[in-house]
């Protein structure tokens, strides 16, 4: 969905379990902010996680919309999750999906394709609200250049688990006795954990890399309180115990360190500078394929 990747700040952080906190940079996207939490200056990747884009609540008055306009993707998976509002994805394989809170939109880029995320004229017609977050997956760089692929789960197929007031329903990957229908391409972890006020979890340490993001409310976990806006990464082989003193709502997520260095410029994500440079020249020349049902508009490549 995104367009320009600043980096977000970092701060250690005192806990022998929490090695960074990342305070998000926010991004007006032609008139729709978010909140980056991914990439940044000392933290590029959290296991596969290379791009995350917290986007929300906010509430949209009738006749406008979210209009994210086609534009490429290589050498990555995006996921887009929702919490509130809906989005029509379309993209170059013919795909045309809406997503609801809930479900999950799994968009394998591998060597090329092109998608939009719009607001329905239907749902523009009236006030609406939109809440959610947008992962890149980088791939390992032995399927970078693999077949493009676009799945959608919907909320009923993801495994839930309740424990002691915490809701936890896998996204993608596998955790906490869960694992998800969709396929990965390395080891990951990626859940909704909802807190009722009082309840708490243990993070545990069996993925190698980990990280949470507060959603909604706040979480106390090593002496401290963090909130939306806000993302907190484990140091390998710690757990960390999560409380909510208030209902509170967090994506915890992570998997194996992904080897290799990954560029990232634009939407493309590449271990070979040359396949970055062929992408540009491709997008730039109008040799990716189109979206169908969106054909007129496109984002450029910017330049410089």
């Amino acid at each position: 969905m995104t367009t320009a990747h600043p980096l977000a700040d970092c701060l250690d952080h005192a806990s022998p379990a929490i090695e960074l906190v990342i305070r998000a940079r926010p991004r007006d996207l032609g008139g729709f902010s978010v909140s980056r939490l991914l990439p940044a200056a000392r933290r590029r990747l959290v296991g596969p996680f290379i791009f995350v884009d917290y986007f929300g609540p906010v509430t949209m008055p009738a006749g406008t919309g979210l209009d994210v306009r086609p534009h490429p993707h290589i050498g990555l998976a995006t996921v887009t999750y929702l919490f509130d509002g809906e989005i029509v994805h379309r993209d170059s394989l013919g795909s045309t999906q809406v997503i609801r809170p809930g479900d999950v939109n799994w968009m394998v880029a591998g060597r090329g394709i092109v998608h939009s995320e719009r607001t329905a004229d239907e749902r523009r017609k009236r006030e609406h609200g939109l809440h959610g977050v947008q992962a890149w997956l980088a791939l390992p760089s032995d399927e970078e250049e693999c077949a493009p692929a676009f799945f959608h789960r919907a909320q009923a197929q993801l495994p839930l688990a309740t424990r002691a007031g915490v809701t936890l329903r896998m996204i993608a990957g596998n955790g906490f006795g869960l694992t998800s229908p969709l396929a990965v391409a390395s080891p990951t972890l990626y859940a909704d954990a909802s807190f009722e006020a009082g309840a708490s979890l243990t993070f545990e340490s069996e993925h190698e890399e980990r990280a949470l993001c507060v959603v909604a409310g706040s979480l106390g976990c090593a002496a401290d309180s963090f909130g939306p806006g806000e993302l907190v990464v484990l140091r390998p082989g710690q757990s960390l115990q999560l409380t909510a003193s208030e209902p509170a709502r967090a994506l915890l997520l992570g998997g194996a360190h992904l080897p290799g260095e990954r560029q990232v410029y634009w939407n493309f994500v590449s271990s070979s500078a040359e396949r970055m440079e062929r992408a540009k020249q491709d997008w730039r020349a109008g040799r990716f394929p189109i979206v169908p049902g969106d054909e007129v508009e496109f984002i450029p490549l910017p330049e410089g």
